[in-house]
């Protein structure tokens, strides 16, 4: 791809077993190839203040410390994965100055233009971070209809256990994005999805996600501790945060 697109989606979630809960909210999401230093919109910078920012210290490592695309590569190098083409970038943007990401994907493209390996970056309310190397078993091609499966070791939500398995879809097209996480634990779990329409990014695009979404990722902080709440009034259980993964990467 060459420049940037604009993702004006939702993402919903639905919880599985006893208690269960369910919400839908709008989210903005930028795509972009890091490494080619795109041309962006007057109103979104980079590394800098603007209204919507990407700063490459927010990817690629721990928060604030991160080394975007450099560390993708050497990630898959570490694994021994073939070396993309290319890489993008899906994720939330800073609207002004702030920043969280449940979770971004960094999407690995062979020179075919082939999605071959996604390194899906999950980030916690407590200020932990870890990774998910997802790719189908043969190193082909991702297709739209493969699930692929990752290994839970990272604590997320405080109502989810810490053991189980994540099966991933994703659907990426020139027009649209579609990416279905379904986590599996103890006797319920969650299903999270991430769908909407890729246009280029402009400065109009934006400024209207500004105003139909003033407080950015802030928003998705508030949403998260609201869901929180309503689950612990339903009687869900509450696990204490255990202590991150030492590694940095898993499968």
């Amino acid at each position: 791809m060459s420049g940037i697109d604009h993702i004006a989606g939702h993402t919903w979630h639905g919880r599985k077993g006893a208690v269960e809960n369910a919400f839908r909210y709008s989210v903005d999401y930028i795509l972009l190839e890091p490494e080619a230093h795109p041309r962006l919109p007057r109103l979104m910078s980079r590394n800098r203040a603007n209204l919507t920012a990407l700063h490459d210290s927010d990817h690629g490592g721990a928060p604030g410390k991160g080394r975007g695309a450099a560390w993708v590569r050497e990630v898959l190098e570490t694994h021994d994965l073939p070396k993309p083409a290319r890489i993008e970038l899906l994720t939330q943007p800073r609207m002004l100055g702030h920043v969280f990401n449940p979770v971004s994907f960094w999407l690995c493209r062979d020179a075919s233009d082939d999605l071959r390996v996604v390194v899906a970056e999950v980030s916690n309310t407590f200020g932990d971070r870890h990774s998910y190397l997802v790719h189908r078993d043969d190193l082909e091609p991702i297709t739209a209809t493969d699930r692929l499966r990752a290994t839970k070791i990272f604590h997320v939500s405080p109502f989810q256990p810490l053991d189980g398995c994540y099966e991933f879809r994703f659907d990426i097209r020139d027009d649209r994005i579609g990416i279905w996480i379904d986590f599996t634990g103890g006797n319920g779990g969650v299903i999270a999805t991430l769908c909407g329409t890729r246009k280029p990014a402009s400065s109009a695009g934006l400024l209207r996600a500004a105003l139909r979404r003033p407080f950015g990722s802030r928003r998705v902080l508030a949403l998260i501790h609201w869901q929180a709440l309503k689950l612990w009034w339903k009687g869900a259980g509450y696990r204490a945060r255990p202590e991150p993964p030492a590694e940095e990467v898993s499968r």
